[in-house]
């Protein structure tokens, strides 16, 4: 099964009503699915070999949601309306404010789109295209641009209206989109091309916007709130639910009046507002279907690519790794990728493409390792810290890495970069790859390309390409890296 093949409803937000859950679900079954997936975006994804194109357009219009099929052509809107009662949020951004920034939109963005409030730490600020992320003025918002993965992050000039939030991402797209992808505007020219389409209550930005600085939380389990209430968050390890438990969550949401289910960024979902005379009619239902609501903290902060089994194995094989050696990873957050798209994440593993050899001898797979700035998700600078590990090395140099976390927690400076303590790091002259990061060190070479240890890159052939996305040599970008003696990079 492919990406291209499954089925997206897009739940602005990630927040949806029990009834439409369960019409969601229903389309889902009637194709012959027994699970669903929820994606990393807030959206629901099931497979969809045979469709019927009027009657998906006629089931999903009656609940009024937004779908698509083999292709992605369109992005759902991920919100921190999940925040909202459960962690540290900025006082003016209630629920109220998502719902009628959400109003503003009246058309399909085919940008990823994230309305997020900086004090919560579980969705991510800056993994979108357009983020709006709000400000200490009452509906006044930041616009952070990052279209494309390799481009630099840049801001808005001024603070934007709520009101005005969809209209500016609106004209936004429409321009980017209408231009030629590498001329596309500075940020402040672009903003003078948009003001001078769209009237907005702009207002001056008067201070730089403060990223949040609580660790990751723990987003699973019946947990107390305010006013007497619960909330319970639910997580499955196989990143998938099955609908007949999604079926018996919807009813009995009905039943306790519960009137919304909210998707986390994090392939999981969370129910708001349980009543305590309600709360044992959810660990019954939990209880009753086999439902695990203790895993680890280590298990809960790993994003990982929908219908990818190669990284769901490499996850548990390193879950397990950590928990034999009882590593902690609390305020970390761990990724599993075949492309560097938008992150959150603060150590991010890279797959290599799998090669067979005379087609049939699979080669020893290899991982690149890296972490962003100050191990802080939010951070879009990410640092190579080693490169072509096999996985047998590779519990090993990310239990090292976890560790430099810790230290690094106790210097003062935010702006720290870890090195080795009392020593002049020593730099290693390589070449990038500007779309996947993929780094050519001569120390390595390339054995997928055939390239032996030792080979320049001045002495590599005009023909060479990227081994992970084939970008031509040509567009490599050189750096520095800094060495790491101690851990085995080969």
């Amino acid at each position: 099964m492919k990406k291209t093949d499954l089925i997206r409803a897009f739940i602005p937000g990630g927040l949806l009503s029990p009834r439409d859950l369960r019409k969601i679900i229903g389309i889902a079954k009637d194709m012959g699915n027994d699970t669903v997936h929820f994606g990393s975006r807030q959206d629901i994804m099931f497979p969809g070999d045979e469709v019927d194109q009027r009657e998906l357009d006629e089931e999903f219009g009656s609940i009024r949601t937004n779908y698509e099929w083999s292709g992605q052509r369109y992005q759902n809107i991920v919100t921190s309306f999940v925040a909202v009662d459960i962690m540290s949020t900025t006082p003016w951004v209630t629920t109220g404010t998502y719902y009628n920034v959400l109003d503003t939109f009246d058309h399909r963005p085919r940008l990823k789109v994230n309305i997020t409030d900086p004090k919560q730490s579980l969705v991510p600020l800056f993994n979108g295209q357009l983020n709006f992320v709000a400000s200490e003025h009452e509906d006044y918002w930041y616009l952070f641009l990052k279209f494309n993965p390799t481009d630099d992050m840049q801001q808005w000039p001024v603070l934007i209206y709520s009101e005005d939030i969809g209209k500016v991402a609106a004209a936004i797209e429409e321009h980017y989109l209408d231009t030629e992808k590498d001329q596309v505007a500075r940020a402040d020219l672009l903003f003078e091309i948009i003001n001078n389409k769209v009237q907005a209550n702009n207002r001056t930005i008067d201070s730089e916007l403060e990223l949040p600085t609580e660790p990751f939380p723990y987003y699973e389990g019946l947990n107390k709130m305010a006013g007497n209430k619960y909330w319970l968050g639910l997580y499955w390890r196989n990143n998938c639910y099955t609908i007949s438990f999604l079926e018996k969550v919807c009813d009995l949401c009905s039943r306790t009046n519960i009137g919304k289910i909210i998707i986390t960024p994090w392939k999981s979902f969370i129910v708001k507002g349980i009543s305590e005379e309600d709360r044992l009619k959810w660990e019954l239902l939990c209880g009753l279907n086999g439902i695990n609501l203790r895993h680890s903290s280590l298990e809960l902060n790993w994003h990982l690519p929908v219908l990818n089994d190669r990284a769901l194995k490499l996850k548990k094989y390193l879950v397990n790794v950590f928990d034999k050696h009882d590593i902690s990873t609390y305020g970390l957050t761990f990724s599993i990728k075949e492309r560097p798209i938008n992150l959150f994440t603060s150590i991010a593993i890279l797959m290599h493409p799998s090669i067979r050899l005379f087609g049939k001898y699979d080669l020893q797979k290899r991982y690149n390792v890296y972490y962003s700035k100050n191990f802080d998700p939010n951070e879009e600078k990410y640092i190579p810290f080693a490169m072509h590990v096999s996985k047998w090395e590779l519990p090993k140099v990310l239990m090292k890495l976890s560790r430099n976390y810790y230290s690094a927690m106790n210097e003062e400076s935010r702006d720290r970069i870890w090195e080795e303590p009392e020593k002049e790091p020593d730099t290693q002259l390589v070449h990038q790859c500007p779309n996947c990061m993929t780094i050519y060190d001569p120390r390595y070479g390339d054995p997928q390309s055939g390239i032996p240890e030792g080979r320049s890159f001045d002495g590599l052939p005009d023909t060479y390409e990227c081994s992970l996305c084939e970008t031509p040599k040509m567009e490599f970008r050189e750096m520095e890296i800094e060495l790491n003696e101690k851990v085995s990079q080969t």
